[in-house]
């Protein structure tokens, strides 16, 4: 079966709960797509990079299992490598709220009811999607993030939620100066890796 805007690659789909960003602590139903060539060496799931690696699932399969939630987080990987028109059409046929969790390193695809970008110096995103985006999260591996954090932020709308979080592998490290990064720029506010905390998927 090849990769079609209604055949993609999965790495793994799952009912949880949000650990990030603005809707930290809400249940939602993930939906997890293969590939990415984005390359963050901090990253959690580099099995998701190669997307030979995950099995091609139709597009009413995948809707098929949702389960739990009508909250649908579709991430990566990087989802934008792919066609997400018709996973999306058909998820909000089916009265799902549909979100994105993107690096913005290719073009829109799909309709959103919210998108998450969180850009990558080594890749950054396509120019239309920082109006689009409702949130905008930067990592914070090192003090030289806050810089980029910065300049990131005056690429999207005034009504973007403005997110710093720490990479978990250099959490205690960063916290102090992003503690104070923050209190010194309150438009900006702080996303815990809740998920981490509570050790859950």
């Amino acid at each position: 079966m090849r990769i079609d805007s209604n055949n993609l690659p999965i790495m793994e789909t799952f009912y949880s709960v949000q650990g990030e960003g603005f809707y930290s602590g809400k249940p939602a139903f993930f939906i997890r797509v293969g590939g990415c060539d984005v390359g963050c060496h901090w990253c959690d799931v580099k099995e998701s990079w190669d997307h030979g690696d995950h099995e091609i699932i139709s597009v009413d399969e995948i809707i098929s299992n949702v389960i739990g939630t009508n909250l649908v987080i579709i991430t990566g990987g990087e989802p934008l490598m792919w066609n997400m028109n018709i996973l999306t059409k058909k998820l909000k046929e089916n009265k799902m709220k549909v979100h994105l969790e993107t690096s913005g390193a290719y073009k829109i695809s799909g309709k959103w009811d919210w998108i998450c970008l969180s850009p990558k110096k080594q890749k950054l995103p396509e120019n239309e999607i920082y109006e689009l985006a409702n949130e905008l999260k930067i990592i914070i591996h090192n003090k030289n993030d806050l810089k980029f954090a910065l300049q990131e932020s005056k690429k999207v709308s005034k009504d973007c939620e403005l997110y710093l979080q720490p990479e978990w592998g250099k959490f205690e490290k960063n916290k102090t100066f992003i503690v104070d990064f923050v209190k010194e720029n309150p438009e900006w506010q702080i996303s815990l890796q809740i998920h981490k905390f509570l050790n859950i998927d």
